[in-house]
């Protein structure tokens, strides 16, 4: 008979992962760490594998504790909403979520489908605008909660996970190897672009700005196409594109966080729904929250 997998041990195995320590994990969910030690030598009884390995002091995750990450918090995130579901009283209304179109595809599908799970009767008028925009909208109270972009700058937030900001091209053109490159961006505000421009400064490569867009779908296209070269979120890139390196003569952009706005005052009780559902959605991708200033 195939053993079950306890979500409580679960949820510790998680309180490790995103405290770094059997200590601070502990303190997470309220046990000792005898306890904690004890529930992790159970998981491990029970996947018939261990998931932990000693080194020096300390201790690492093996190769089938890494993997566990990935499953345990499907199954954990799986079993709140299941237990929200039925627990929580019926909320109705309007919440109004914003989001950059180039988070559209990767962000939104989970964090709608889970949200509409679990809260079926509030309807949500979704926004998708570059981050400055958004920013501004979450001050002027015309949007509940946002997912943004924060790279420096006078507005605040609530920073959730991090991506590479990378180079790419065409995977079918030599579009990178023009001699004025030819360079897809959005609007002069964005700090992507400015990234960008100043990069190809430093280097002395002459560039052109061929294609600019708000839309990230627009961008794509030319760079898929071959028309022109781009930067975006590694997250972000699509079939048909190839990421180009440092050895190409492309220098390194470095990373930026995304995160989190909410609009000043009370938010209704779908907002913050809304709003956790945004929070446990990105920070599953890797990075603890941490208050950050947005682009």
């Amino acid at each position: 008979m195939t053993p079950n997998l306890d979500i409580d041990q679960l949820k510790t195995f998680l309180a490790i992962i995103d405290t770094g320590s059997f200590t601070r994990a502990g303190e997470e969910v309220n046990k000792t760490q005898s306890a904690v030690s004890m529930q992790m030598k159970r998981l491990e009884e029970t996947l018939g594998r261990p998931i932990f390995v000693k080194e020096g002091r300390g201790i690492r995750f093996t190769v089938d504790g890494e993997r566990l990450i990935e499953y345990a918090r499907k199954l954990v995130t799986l079993s709140d909403e299941a237990v929200s579901y039925f627990t929580k009283p019926d909320i109705a209304g309007t919440v109004r979520f914003g989001t950059p179109d180039d988070y559209a595809d990767i962000f939104l599908p989970e964090i709608l489908a889970r949200f509409h799970r679990t809260h079926p009767a509030v309807n949500v008028e979704v926004e998708c605008h570059p981050s400055d925009i958004l920013a501004e909208r979450i001050r002027n109270s015309e949007l509940d909660v946002a997912a943004v972009t924060f790279n420096g700058g006078d507005v605040y937030g609530e920073a959730l996970t991090s991506a590479e900001l990378v180079w790419v091209t065409s995977q079918r053109h030599a579009t990178h190897s023009m001699d004025v490159l030819p360079v897809a961006a959005a609007s002069s505000s964005c700090s992507w672009r400015r990234l960008v421009e100043k990069a190809l400064v430093n280097i002395t490569r002459p560039y052109r700005i061929a294609y600019t867009s708000p839309n990230f779908s627009t961008i794509a296209a030319c760079v898929q196409q071959g028309l022109a070269v781009s930067a975006m979120p590694m997250i972000c890139v699509k079939p048909g594109m190839r990421i180009l390196t440092e050895a190409e003569g492309f220098p390194a952009l470095g990373a930026f966080d995304i995160g989190m706005m909410q609009r000043p005052g009370q938010l209704s009780r779908g907002a913050q729904a809304l709003a956790q559902h945004v929070r446990e959605s990105l920070t599953s991708k890797g990075m603890n929250t941490r208050l950050m200033a947005a682009e």
